[in-house]
């Protein structure tokens, strides 16, 4: 396969493009049917005269249909995107582009979903459909799953359908709450994935960030005790990665810390601590919740996140995860990642 692509290439350059314009206008449509034209035009940048020229052609073919809704795939156009979906990654350089990273941080996978989530919204659906699959094909019949909270991790819940297998998940959110949306906190995703996959769940309502006395006061607490309990013997840990000022400012950080994190040129963050290009923790907030060093101890630590202009955020955080991580990306953020140096 790969030398009949490397033929294609040489030969005939114009029909890969083509297959892998009408492929992302199928995957478009996949995702968002019913989509009207203008919609579609306007996220996949192409104006409404060439869109028209190959909608009419997907027509023809019997690969999509369209009503007063908008337009939606077929039975045909559903089985021929799945069957290209293997043949694009390779034409793209996705599949090459995954082993390289993969070799370059050490780590266990790394999945690269098509396109780059700062320039496409719908990239990020990508981002989330990739991790649900990914999380659901290492399940096993007992886990603990920690989920922290996020736009990104958010995405992950809305593509979760039940498991077929017999399997018990149990989802805890992996740090107190943030202060940001309420659909975006760990808790309301954790409630969102286990009735996605007809699960349990449990709830801790502490904020993410505390002083030293309160810290130790609510570790205290049963209840609270418990869930941090069932957080560090987890089975599984779903996570996203931030840009250092922007989690700064979410987490409404002090003029203090904020010019500690600056002037330390902080690019990612995770799980409360802020990592320089190098990987350096240096600066770390007292958080309720999982530890970097925790990660050591949990089997699989799936870690999503997209854009180039993450890229930074993601090389930083990379140096420090664990071996286990599987690293769910996009196309824009991985060919930034593949000139950093690990």
């Amino acid at each position: 396969m790969d030398s009949l692509i490397d033929v294609q290439k040489r030969l005939l350059p114009d029909l890969l493009t083509v297959m892998q314009k009408r492929y992302h206008i199928l995957h478009y449509i996949g995702l968002m049917e019913p989509v009207g034209r203008r919609s579609l035009s306007l996220s996949l940048n192409l104006t409404e005269r060439v869109l028209r020229s190959e909608v009419d052609f997907l027509k023809n073919q019997d690969l999509i249909t369209s009503s007063s809704a908008g337009m939606r795939l077929t039975d045909d156009g559903r089985d021929l995107l799945e069957k290209l979906g293997h043949i694009i990654r390779d034409i793209s350089g996705i599949r090459s582009l995954e082993e390289s990273l993969q070799q370059q941080m050490g780590i266990q996978d790394v999945i690269i979903v098509a396109g780059n989530s700062d320039e496409s919204p719908w990239v990020k659906s990508e981002l989330g459909r990739a991790a649900a699959s990914r999380m659901k094909s290492i399940l096993t019949r007992e886990n603990i799953i920690a989920v922290t909270g996020g736009s990104t991790i958010a995405a992950v819940a809305d593509t979760l359908t039940p498991s077929e297998k017999e399997q018990a998940c149990l989802f805890v959110p992996a740090r107190g709450g943030i202060g940001e949306d309420v659909k975006n906190q760990a808790n309301s995703i954790c409630a969102a994935m286990a009735d996605r996959m007809a699960s349990k769940y449990r709830v801790l309502y502490v904020p993410d960030q505390v002083s030293k006395d309160i810290y130790d006061s609510f570790i205290k607490e049963p209840e609270i005790n418990e869930v941090l309990q069932l957080i560090k013997s987890a089975s599984m840990v779903l996570h996203g990665i931030g840009d250092a000022m922007t989690m700064a400012e979410r987490r409404k950080s002090s003029n203090e810390d904020l010019e500690i994190i600056k002037s330390a040129q902080a690019e990612g963050e995770a799980f409360g601590y802020y990592f320089n290009e190098n990987g350096e923790v240096v600066h770390k907030v007292q958080t309720i919740g999982l530890q970097l060093q925790d990660l050591a101890n949990i089997p699989s630590v799936i870690a999503v996140a997209g854009g180039a202009s993450k890229a930074k955020a993601i090389a930083a955080y990379m140096k420090q995860a664990p071996p286990s991580t599987i690293l769910i990306t996009d196309e824009g953020a991985a060919k930034c990642l593949l000139k950093a140096q690990f």
